[in-house]
């Protein structure tokens, strides 16, 4: 990482107090980052030089993805800061080390290809010459010969020296191509180079000025936080399992993608999933004004689509809609409000609120419920986190993701194996865990291990302190499940039509070891009244576990807890039997079927 100075420039006169501010030169160096899922908040330690008065620090060059607004200074004992401002200034190149480089390598590249080009119009030239030469002694050696004063040595010797020299000009002249070649696609390559480390930078510096007030001579400190774009984290864990009384060891990683264009060095970091927020005061509350209109007069509301433009007021999806746009429109209050733009910012909070006080007048109870829980779900919406990481880092402005390790949490583990026969014949295993650590994890992508082995990928869900949840292990081998159609009967009972079905699902164990298993299948759900399933009869019986009896089982989900033990194979496999029947009028027939 660059060191950045921060220079003490000379100031006009405070002329409420009539002092005049001092020259000074002072160092200054990141001292902790907060990763936020889409911003970071940089503190820096600038270092307030011996005297006592009015100084103004000038902290540059700020990284490009610095957002203007969201400069502020904390003060140290005896320093008092006045006042800490943003700007920018016209630079003619960049002023990185690494951007400059390039630039001079490309510089330097440009150069040689213009020195090749030139060698091979040089070396054209001269086979050019070397022709015309032939030419001209093959016109000598005819006239030479017609008088019979041809030198039959001299002619082997220009024949040799003709063939010898296009030779080397034709070795010459491909080699200085394949130069050519090599330099242009170095000069793309570095061009790229330069165009990912300044993409979107304009060419500008940007400075924090701050303005302190020393009332000890002795030198201090002081801490310059501001926002910057272009960085994001997000979770990730590797979960490794060894036997089955092994506790399952849970690495919990962060991802962080930081490109800001200002590498942090040796800092400390805390990653949070707060959203920054800069605003003292809430927004400011708006009437929320509502008219009552005869219902022969079309709602104008209705028709425009509510405040804020909401749009498709009518059906199922309604609220749902009102209610992502609603969404944005905090987003934009929460930029506004980083802006100190607070009449915008008071706008959009009041826009957001409108949307939604306009769904809960317009849609039903059952389609406000049902949208706010699809969103919740689907956002992953949890608590708000935050995480110090133990040492301090170092985290280079890049393009790739850079992994850091949160913590790592060994977790007692209840193994067993879930098969789903109608889905797949493989058998996975899983580990029920308990999360005992003092730690959310948050929702994320999961590396599954057995020991040393990579075992395939899994997604983890939000799981707070103290809560239970399913990790999965990929497929063992050693166990198979089948699911057979054993007979189906069709019959007319009354006016009705009644269809059988009887199915077996078979199990087969190659393990040398009794495995606990859960096997799942399905009946068919008629939502309408108009078709009966019920389960006429299954060996063994189903499993009695609360949760599947409150949750799954009215969903015509079956669920069997078994114990496969070793050998029950081939003609010795484990076998499930159940039967389930359907009735419906015998003048109706079974329409679409959908897994939902």
């Amino acid at each position: 990482m660059r060191t950045m100075t921060a220079a003490v420039l000379l100031a006009s006169t405070i002329a409420a107090r009539g002092e005049t501010v001092d020259v000074k030169t002072a160092p200054s160096r990141i001292a902790n980052v907060t990763v936020y899922l889409n911003s970071a908040l940089i503190t820096r330690d600038v270092a307030a030089p011996e005297g006592a008065g009015v100084m103004e620090l000038v902290v540059t060059p700020l990284p490009p993805e610095t957002v203007a607004h969201s400069l502020y200074s904390e003060g140290t004992d005896g320093i008092r800061v006045l006042n800490t401002r943003f700007r920018t200034r016209a630079i003619r190149e960049d002023t990185r080390e690494e951007v400059r480089k390039l630039e001079a390598s490309i510089r330097q590249l440009v150069k040689a290809a213009q020195q090749i080009q030139a060698d091979l119009a040089a070396a054209n030239e001269n086979l050019k010459l070397l022709g015309k030469m032939e030419g001209f002694t093959a016109a000598t050696l005819q006239h030479l010969s017609d008088k019979g004063l041809l030198n039959s040595e001299a002619s082997i010797a220009l024949a040799k020296f003709v063939m010898t020299t296009r030779a080397e000009r034709s070795r010459e002249i491909v080699a200085l191509q394949q130069s050519l070649e090599a330099n242009k696609e170095q000069v793309e390559f570095a061009k790229r180079q330069l165009a990912e480390l300044t993409a979107g930078v304009q060419r500008t510096e940007r400075d924090a000025v701050i303005v302190i007030d020393k009332a000890n001579a002795a030198a201090g400190s002081v801490r310059l936080n501001y926002l910057v774009g272009a960085v994001r984290w997000k979770p990730l864990y590797k979960l490794r399992a060894g036997r089955d009384r092994d506790p399952v060891g849970v690495e919990y990683l962060a991802a962080v993608q930081q490109q800001t264009g200002e590498d942090w060095t040796g800092v400390s970091v805390t990653l949070s999933t707060a959203q920054p927020m800069l605003n003292a005061a809430p927004p400011e509350l708006k009437t929320l004004d509502v008219a009552a209109l005869p219902i022969s007069v079309p709602n104008p509301m209705a028709q425009a689509g509510g405040p804020g433009g909401a749009e498709g007021l009518r059906g199922k999806d309604a609220f749902k809609e009102i209610q992502q746009r609603a969404n944005l429109n905090r987003q934009q209050f929460q930029s506004y409000a980083n802006a100190f733009n607070w009449m915008e910012a008071s706008r959009a909070a009041n826009d957001a609120a409108a949307l939604e006080q306009y769904g809960e007048i317009f849609c039903s109870q059952e389609e406000i419920r049902a949208a706010r829980s699809e969103l919740a779900e689907s956002a992953n919406d949890g608590p708000s986190v935050t995480y110090r990481l133990k040492s301090r880092l170092t985290i280079p402005s890049r393009s790739d993701d850079q992994t850091l390790e949160i913590a790592r949490i060994d977790l007692a583990p209840d193994f067993y194996y879930k098969a789903v026969p109608v889905l797949t014949a493989h058998v996975y295993r899983q580990a029920a865990l308990t999360n005992t650590s003092d730690l959310v994890l948050l929702p994320g992508e999961a590396t599954m291990y057995l020991g040393a082995d990579f075992v395939g990928r899994s997604e983890l869900p939000l799981v707070a302190v103290g809560k239970k949840f399913i990790v999965g292990f990929g497929v063992d081998p050693q166990l198979q499940a089948q699911r057979v159609l054993v007979a189906k009967d069709r019959k007319t009972t009354g006016g009705n039509q009644v269809l059988t079905f009887d199915y077996q699902i078979r199990i087969n164990s190659y393990k040398p070891e009794p495995v606990k298993m859960q096997v799942w299948d399905r009946m068919p759900r008629a939502e309408a009244q108009t078709i009966a399933v019920s389960l006429v009869s299954q060996k063994p019986e189903l499993s009695g576990d609360a949760l599947y009896l409150r949750d799954e089982r009215p969903r015509n989900l079956l669920r069997w807890d078994i114990t496969v033990q070793p050998g029950e194979n081939g003609e010795r496999a484990r076998t499930i039997d159940y039967q389930f029947r359907m009735e419906l009028d015998k003048q109706s027939q079974i329409g679409p079927v959908a897994a939902k």
